[in-house]
């Protein structure tokens, strides 16, 4: 596989970031029998919308972070500075909000090659723990996270259009 580059986006990334959100999130979710398509569909239009995505890049605390295959977009990290759930044990904690990779990507190192710039900034930004919520029924990316050293500390409800999903908590010192 061609090399992978990390850059941080810019607001001139929000068509781009509305883009690979949508996607990721939709080939990630789409076909699970416990989410409905009205569901999902009322979730993906809020929080996938131009509108949305520039609106996140432009606070300070939002940082995304783009994974690039050959110069083409092939996934993507949101960091939350400062954000905090109860269940977390932090006094400097970072939220990894989302983390997603192209279909043809996972497995090939772009996941990896995120989290690490995201455990990378961290440190620059001089966070203590990192911490995530994980879908109950993701299996995949709890082992992924496992395997980065979180471990889950709690659950917290996701809502999905009109559905209160599960997530597990996860944290790891960083």
């Amino acid at each position: 596989m061609s090399e992978i580059s990390i850059r941080q986006a810019t607001s001139d990334d929000a068509k781009l970031l509305t883009d690979l959100s949508y996607t990721t999130f939709w080939d990630a979710f789409a076909h699970h029998p416990k989410n409905a398509p009205d569901d999902l569909n009322h979730y993906m239009r809020q929080a996938f919308s131009i509108e949305q995505i520039s609106a996140e890049l432009a606070k300070e605390n939002d940082i995304f972070l783009i994974g690039e295959v050959e110069g083409q977009p092939a996934g993507y990290a949101k960091l939350v500075i400062e954000s905090m759930e109860a269940g977390i044990t932090a006094t400097r904690p970072v939220e990894l909000s989302r983390l997603y990779s192209h279909q043809e990507y996972i497995g090939k190192g772009v996941g990896q090659n995120l989290m690490d710039a995201c455990f990378e900034r961290a440190r620059l930004e001089n966070r203590d723990v990192m911490w995530l919520g994980v879908w109950e029924y993701n299996p995949r990316a709890q082992r992924f996270y496992e395997k980065n050293g979180f471990r889950v500390v709690g659950k917290h409800i996701f809502q999905l259009g009109s559905d209160p999903q599960i997530d597990l908590l996860m944290q790891r010192a960083v």
